[in-house]
């Protein structure tokens, strides 16, 4: 059980406080409700490039790295399509250090066109190194423009192409900023050896008198049920061929989340996993094959992914993992393996609850999603889940018709990796 306080602050800041005295670390995490969802379609990977822009310095603070370090310390950050979230991780004598960092920069952003323009080049050369330079790097790419045709998912966190970014404007982020990056559309959790009153005062000292923004109401659109099997066939510098087959699932609120989880598991969560024994172990079709979800916040994807065994032709991987979708949509899996997997899945979460940075996050998360509490009840969430749970919804979404297939063919000689293009080469 992880006990905590929630309080609204006057400005709209939602806070979080958990207590734990078993550490002499406190954890501070500011979650941002913005993503790349939020972009413009014109305008994207804006979100990722805030995410480098708010370490870029601000009003009364030129670095962050430093004080972090002399308070002995350690800092980061993470983007994707629902959210942005920063967090600290230092001894609680210094909580005051990561409190005063994150208000400040939530307060006065250096807006400079200097900052700017360096954090333009890092972001767009990382494009580069990640999308462009590394093998399947843009199967993401691919894949959300396959499986999305409204909603923002149907681009990658990072963005659609570099150009976005390389023409950013000192107006364009100001604007982003102001919309987004406002205590009324965050959450702060502080998780440690703190005393709750004391923490909380220490946040109001900081945070209190930050103004509340004018961020506008999400209005996303409703992506429509896929009704129509997609294909694509795309060639790159990769030695083997790799084949992607992506199925549309329900959101991370959705009461059917904790089955679709499962049901991933059951595919291809390790070598106990039913895709892993039969089809790379027994049969020696694929080299590597994995099943996993998006978890998004609205409607994502379950993705099966595999590369075939040298000498074994795509067709015959592709038939092979067709046949154990339809076996597991028509037989319902054992009860033993439902709870091998329930169990695989529980004992993943508490070991992450070790983690006081962990507990941060985590209430963070579930409090964008609505409701703090559901951290202590996910277990059993899981638990709830039944047989016909997996079977229904193996049914209802592993279906050719809910499918987008996507085949990497390799342009590359077995076993030699693509060299980067030199013109793409980091300077």
């Amino acid at each position: 059980m992880i006990d905590y306080s929630r309080f609204v602050l006057k400005n709209g800041l939602r806070v979080l406080i958990h207590e734990d005295a078993s550490t002499p670390m406190v954890a501070v995490n500011v979650l941002y409700d913005v993503g790349s969802k939020d972009e413009s379609p014109e305008k994207t990977g804006f979100a990722h490039l805030f995410e480098h822009l708010m370490f870029g310095g601000s009003a009364n603070i030129p670095d962050f790295d430093d004080p972090i370090q002399l308070a002995g310390g350690e800092n980061n950050a993470f983007t994707n399509s629902d959210m942005t979230n920063f967090y600290e991780v230092l001894p609680v004598e210094n909580l005051e250090v990561a409190l005063w960092l994150e208000s400040d920069r939530m307060l006065s952003l250096n807006f400079d066109e200097k900052v700017l323009e360096v954090q333009r080049k890092v972001v767009v050369e990382e494009f580069k190194e990640t999308c462009l330079n590394e093998p399947y790097g843009d199967v993401w790419h691919h894949i959300s423009d396959m499986a999305y045709e409204v909603h923002p998912y149907r681009w990658p966190t990072i963005g659609k192409v570099p150009k976005h970014v390389e023409d950013a404007r000192l107006g364009d982020v100001k604007d982003f900023f102001f919309r987004f990056y406002r205590p009324n559309n965050a959450i702060l959790v502080v998780a440690g050896n703190v005393k709750t009153k004391k923490a909380l005062k220490l946040v109001e000292k900081w945070f209190g008198d930050i103004p509340a923004g004018d961020t506008p109401p999400r209005q996303l659109p409703t992506e429509p049920a896929q009704s129509v099997f997609h294909e694509r066939t795309v060639e790159g510098k990769v030695p083997v061929d790799a084949l992607y087959l992506v199925f549309h699932t329900c959101s991370r609120t959705h009461p059917d989340f904790y089955a679709i989880d499962l049901l991933s598991d059951v595919l291809g969560s390790g070598p106990s996993s039913r895709l892993y024994r039969r089809l790379l172990k027994e049969k020696k079709l694929f080299s590597h094959i994995d099943c996993y979800i998006t978890a998004s916040n609205d409607p994502g994807l379950l993705i099966v992914e595999g590369k075939p065994s040298d000498g074994v032709e795509m067709e015959v991987a592709e038939k092979a993992l067709w046949e154990e979708l339809e076996l597991l949509k028509n037989e319902a899996i054992s009860q033993q393996e439902l709870e091998k997997i329930i169990n695989k899945s529980e004992s993943s979460l508490v070991f992450s609850e070790v983690s006081v940075l962990n507990k941060a996050i985590n209430l963070a998360f579930f409090e964008l999603i609505g409701d703090a509490s559901i951290i202590n009840r996910e277990v059993a969430l899981y638990q709830s889940v039944t047989v016909a749970d997996v079977q229904r919804i193996a049914q209802e979404v592993l279906t050719k018709e809910n499918c987008s297939k996507l085949i990497y063919k390799g342009t590359l000689p077995k076993g030699e990796m693509a060299a980067p293009d030199e013109d793409e080469e980091e300077d």
